[in-house]
């Protein structure tokens, strides 16, 4: 292992699942458990005093629920406070769930079942650290599909601020390419890419790759 390991902080209501969950991660060289709350609002506090990498965040608990503590991790005031990105992955208990949509848009860069493997659990948190959804985007449309429906606005006048190649570079990874993937596809190089792709975010005023994608889908642009 080189660096840091990714450390990682868990929000749920049942301290069984907790510790559970602690133990399989905790046993990763990579990756260390570095808190963990009973409740949304505890969650929050908690994440804004130890700055974790990722949040493992339960959608249903007492006191605030996952989806509204997202919303509140990700407000700008919040954000602002922290000395690097905080990523979020909700966990829920049912598939295509509604209020894993909305965490989504909020910020969280995607869900799991609460049933998934160990294996699968680590290789997510693997995922989202490094930027990227946890959720193949044809799934996440899906997903973002059924909270929507069809109606799909306009994009917004920053989009049009973009050059043609930063929207081509969007689209490329609204359909979930990496760089060096884009880099191959565009014969640029990866480090022109990466710049592109920030440009993206910051005209837009995205987070991450993920919102890249959220934004792609609700403005029908794939």
């Amino acid at each position: 292992m080189t660096g840091e390991p990714i450390r990682v902080a868990l929000v749920d209501d049942q301290e069984l699942f907790r510790s559970g969950v602690a133990v399989h991660i905790d046993a990763q060289p990579d990756m260390e458990v570095v808190g963990q709350a009973a409740n949304g609002q505890d969650g929050v506090a908690m994440v804004q005093r130890l700055e974790p990498d990722v949040v493992l965040m339960d959608i249903r608990m007492p006191e605030m629920d996952g989806v509204e503590a997202t919303r509140q991790l990700f407000l700008p005031q919040a954000a602002a406070r922290r000395s690097h990105p905080v990523r979020v992955i909700v966990l829920t208990t049912f598939n295509l769930d509604d209020r894993a949509a909305t965490a989504i848009r909020y910020g969280a860069s995607g869900f799991l079942l609460k049933d998934a493997t160990p294996d699968f659990l680590r290789a997510a948190i693997r995922t989202v650290h490094a930027g990227n959804a946890v959720l193949a985007p044809d799934d996440l449309g899906l997903l973002l599909d059924g909270s929507l429906g069809t109606s799909k606005p306009p994009p917004p006048k920053a989009f049009f601020t973009l050059t043609d190649k930063e929207r081509e570079i969007l689209l490329l990874v609204a359909s979930g390419m990496s760089n060096a993937e884009i880099a191959e596809s565009v014969f640029l190089s990866e480090s022109t890419v990466k710049t592109h792709v920030g440009a993206v975010l910051r005209k837009l005023g995205l987070r991450d790759r993920v919102q890249v994608v959220v934004f792609a889908h609700d403005h029908g642009l794939r």
